[in-house]
């Protein structure tokens, strides 16, 4: 067993007890945590879509923005009671699995791959464009070709490697949020912009619920990846605990640089009116603000910024978190056994972290040909996530209400009620594309696990015992 020491509590259990070999080396610690998620969710990422829900909710931008924190402190609440149930790799798929039954963990895994296996693909599609626009020159292809050879080459070396880096972007992206916050409101205070107001936060003459919660259908996206954190709980060396405190840590912390960021930028919008009436479909919102505060070179650096945050440092940190999910299925059998391979020295797992390059480039190079690539992988990924979180709130009522009878009724029964409520309300809200695109590919994955089950493959998890491996209601 490789187990460290643990300086915050008791060493975190080894994966062995629920029947798994420990090959993943651990090394990260709750600073490594924070750091991830607050590189995988991007301090500065409501740059990149800051205009869409702007005109999304009426102009409450800073509303739309709280409200997805609330409802993101829920679902990082319930990761963080499954994450000390189950303190390995797979995030909902294995909370599912192990939480309900086998079976549901696979459904689980299987939405939550929407959103995992094409985040990257985003991230890298949105940095290519964003660097073509400074550089003509250079094709977004070439450019998207050229962030996933960086990024796996540095996955590849190890999560220690991984983890150095996440430091020094994270470091960058404040520094130039910090510049652009402290222009803005010296801005502000000179009459530039529009003057203080609480617009942002609550306009009553567009405020409406479904308004917002649609807002927030988009600007969700900018909140994942906290959930990440808990793929890497085989890689923890410190308590258990430490997963689900670096989670709502990273959530809340990202929550009020989002909702501070986008209140200033949109008291700064140099034209409120046609931003709600013809949307932002060049994407520059936010640098037209910073342009309103400092000038040309102010956004030209948010706009470079954006670019390297999700290129490199965002998607860096979600090909690890998606290489770990498919490791966790692989080694259950629910995926192709050769995504299991874990390096030998590096002791990453090396196939899933090729695979997750090549599907980035498969998809990622045909959709910059697309005047709408970006918009519909951003759906994809978010109708993925929101079902995968609305799952593991069941799960934490089941495990912990149902099987354990636990009658620790707020953080197992309350929390996980409210957040479901709220994410369902977002879902129902979201795009029709995204529901429909969404529950095809749920119905595939509901026929693969038909298939499975007539094979005689049907899902079990390691350490399981029947009884177990059998829905609640049994």
């Amino acid at each position: 067993m490789d187990e460290q020491p643990a300086e915050n509590g008791p060493a975190t259990p080894g994966v062995e007890q629920f029947g798994y070999r420990q090959e993943l080396k651990r090394s990260l610690r709750f600073g490594d945590l924070l750091v991830y998620g607050l590189i995988f969710m991007v301090p500065i990422a409501p740059f990149g879509i800051f205009g869409s829900v702007y005109q999304g909710s009426g102009g409450m931008v800073a509303l739309a923005y709280l409200v997805g924190m609330v409802a993101m402190m829920f679902t990082a609440s319930s990761y963080a009671q499954m994450s000390r149930a189950f303190p390995m790799a797979g995030s909902v798929y294995t909370y599912a699995g192990r939480g309900i039954s086998p079976p549901v963990g696979f459904l689980a895994g299987w939405v939550i791959i929407l959103d995992y296996v094409l985040v990257p693909a985003l991230l890298y599609l949105v940095a290519g464009v964003a660097m073509n626009s400074l550089v003509p020159g250079v094709p977004v292809w070439l450019w998207l070709v050229a962030f996933v050879l960086l990024n796996t080459v540095v996955n590849y070396l190890g999560i220690e490697m991984t983890a150095r880096v996440n430091k020094v972007m994270l470091v960058g992206e404040l520094v130039v949020l910090l510049i652009f916050l402290v222009i803005g409101v010296v801005a502000l205070a000179q009459g530039k912009g529009h003057g203080f107001s609480w617009a942002p936060l609550f306009n009553g003459a567009t405020f409406s619920w479904p308004v917002v919660f649609g807002a927030v259908s988009i600007a969700v996206l900018s909140f994942l990846g906290f959930d990440g954190i808990s793929m890497l709980a085989e890689e923890n060396r410190e308590s258990a605990r430490q997963i689900g405190r670096a989670m709502i840590a990273a959530l809340l912390l990202a929550g009020v640089l989002f909702v501070v960021q986008t209140w200033v930028a949109a008291l700064l919008v140099p034209d409120p009116a046609g931003l709600l009436a013809n949307g932002d479909p060049s994407g520059t919102a936010f640098y037209d603000a910073a342009r309103a505060a400092g000038g040309g070179w102010l956004a030209g650096l948010t706009a470079l910024t954006t670019a390297i945050a999700w290129g490199f440092a965002n998607s860096l940190v979600a090909q690890a978190a998606t290489s770990r999910l498919l490791y966790a299925m692989a080694r259950d059998r629910q995926l192709p056994a050769f995504l299991a391979t874990v390096h030998p020295t590096r002791r990453v797992p090396v196939n899933a972290t090729l695979l997750v390059a090549a599907v980035s480039l498969v998809l990622g190079i045909p959709l910059t040909l697309r005047d709408d690539g970006i918009p519909l992988m951003s759906t994809l990924v978010n109708f993925g996530a929101m079902t995968a979180f609305l799952v593991l709130h069941v799960s934490v009522v089941v495990h912990f209400v149902i099987r354990r009878r636990s009658r620790n009724w707020l953080p197992h029964l309350v929390s996980p009620v409210l957040g479901f409520a709220i994410l369902l309300y977002v879902v129902i809200n979201a795009k029709v594309a995204a529901q429909v695109l969404g529950f095809l590919w749920l119905g595939i994955g509901v026929l693969v696990l038909i298939g499975y089950s007539v094979a005689g493959r049907r899902p079990t998890l390691a350490g399981m015992t029947e009884s177990e491996s059998e829905p609640a209601s049994s």
